[in-house]
């Protein structure tokens, strides 16, 4: 099963690293990384694609959030998400073949980014479903390079932030809550 996991960690050198490294120690490959700042530049989110048995991803999940760095990490595999991935694909392009490639770009509300006598470089936003059609479609025409960003995603109700500067990034919302479920077991 493909499993979609949001993370929120400290913006920090060598995080994204260990986050990787927990995947791959558990034999778990990631079909998909994206990660950027949030709206607070000492935060970043990080969105993961990853196929695998559901327990996995549960004991991943655990793992991630023993993690030192890590803030919150939420499952959104099976909520209604906005998703979405950047794609950059350079064409070769010719006065014969321009028209048909325009039409195809035009379909998928795409847009060419760089023109020259050679090729063309197009821009699309979309679902992975999107994107993929687009290709299949280009597939007949010199397909030169192809750039994908991964796919982010994000719920679509509710928010998955950290919390307020107040907190200590340590003891965010999410570890708070488990922090204080062990020390009540004591």
């Amino acid at each position: 099963m493909k499993h979609t996991i949001s993370v929120l960690v400290e913006n920090h050198f060598g995080v994204l690293a260990r986050v990787a490294n927990l995947f791959s120690a558990r034999g778990f490959n990631i079909d998909s990384l994206a990660v950027g700042e949030t709206q607070d530049p000492e935060v970043s989110r990080m969105t993961v694609i990853a196929q695998g048995d559901d327990k996995v991803v549960e004991q991943i999940m655990k793992q991630l959030n023993k993690l030192i760095d890590v803030i919150c990490v939420e499952d959104l595999t099976n909520k209604d998400v906005i998703e979405r991935e950047l794609v950059m694909i350079k064409i070769g392009a010719n006065a014969a073949n321009r028209n048909d490639i325009m039409h195809v770009v035009n379909t998928f509300r795409a847009k060419i980014v760089d023109v020259n006598p050679e090729s063309m470089t197009i821009e699309v936003t979309g679902s992975e479903g999107k994107i993929d059609a687009m290709l299949e479609l280009l597939k007949p025409f010199d397909l030169r390079e192809v750039v994908r960003t991964g796919q982010i995603a994000m719920a679509r109700r509710g928010e998955f932030k950290a919390p307020p500067k107040s907190c200590a990034m340590k003891t965010g919302a999410c570890k708070t809550a488990k922090t204080t479920k062990k020390t009540k077991k004591k």
